[in-house]
Parts: C-alpha cells; structure tokens; sequence
C-alpha cells in the first residue's frame, strides 16, 4: 500500500472510529452507573459495549494504518476532554445540556470530570507522535549476485558492524 493511501485511509478512519468509540464509551458507563444505582445490578452488555470501545480504541492507537487516525481522534478526546476541567476549573459553562440523551449526557460528565477524556486524548495524541508511524514500510533490498567466478561479492559485507570492505 503506498504511503498516500494509507495516509487517506488514516483520515477516513480517523473520521468514523473515534466518534463510534466515543459513543460506546459514554454508553456504557452511564449506562452502568445507572442500572448499578437504581436497580443494584451489574449491565453486562454495557460492559460489552465498553469493551468493544476499548478495542475500537486500541485500533486507533497501535495500527500500522495512519497516525493521522489517532491524531483526529486525540484531538477531538482532549478537547471534550478539557471542557468539563475548564469548566470545573471557574471557567464559564462550556458543558453542553439537553443535547445528549440522560445516560449518554451522565457518562460524559462521568469520563470528562474524571479525566478519562482527557487521559485517552493524550493518549492518542502521544502515540501518533512517534516518527516510526509516519514513515512507510521500508521494502527489503534487492539481493546483488556475486560476479561470475567469485564465490562471494566484495561489496556484500559479511559483518554488519564493519562499514567497509576490507581484505
């Protein structure tokens, strides 16, 4: 794959899959923290669901696909992350209400007053950082026959540690 399209498809994935993570995140912990306090039960498909968020997740910040996904992703992470701190902080309403749905609304103000928002943008942003995930796959060299007659090539070093040809 070349290093433009693997880009392109960075920035497709840095699109959809943070967002769809970021919804299984929120859902699952209102969800929990609801059931586990009005009803004194443990949901487990909110666990699921928070655990197919973490896989989602784990995509985006170890895939050889693009760092231009976990980029996207941290960014948008840290700035949800850093309205309910700024807000929290004496900062002016900045934590938007009535817009989500009760248990939606109830995980973000879990996760964004926590930190974990903010901890998970950092994250991203950290692990797209790394020049090793910028650069393309590096193919393998071409093997150089020896000339005829010669059993080995002069110009083949037998020890990668010495830099030159030496007879």
């Amino acid at each position: 794959m070349s290093n433009g399209a693997r880009h392109a498809l960075g920035v497709v994935a840095g699109l959809l899959l943070p967002p769809v993570a970021l919804a299984g995140l929120l859902y699952g912990i209102g969800e929990i923290s609801f059931q586990t306090r009005s009803a004194f039960q443990f949901p487990w498909y909110a666990a699921g669901v928070l655990a197919a968020a973490a896989v989602v997740l784990a995509l985006l910040a170890g895939s050889r696909l693009s760092p231009v996904a976990s980029l996207l992703g941290g960014l948008a992470y840290t700035a949800l992350g850093l309205t309910p701190l700024l807000e929290f902080s004496g900062g002016p309403r900045l934590v938007p209400q009535g817009m989500l749905p009760a248990r939606v609304h109830e995980g973000y103000l879990a996760l964004g007053y926590s930190g974990a928002l903010l901890f998970a943008g950092v994250l991203l942003l950290t692990v797209s950082l790394f020049p090793s995930r910028w650069r393309a796959a590096v193919p393998e060299p071409l093997s150089v026959s020896p000339a005829y007659g010669q059993g080995t090539s002069p110009y083949l070093p037998e020890d990668a540690t010495r830099p030159m040809y030496r007879e």
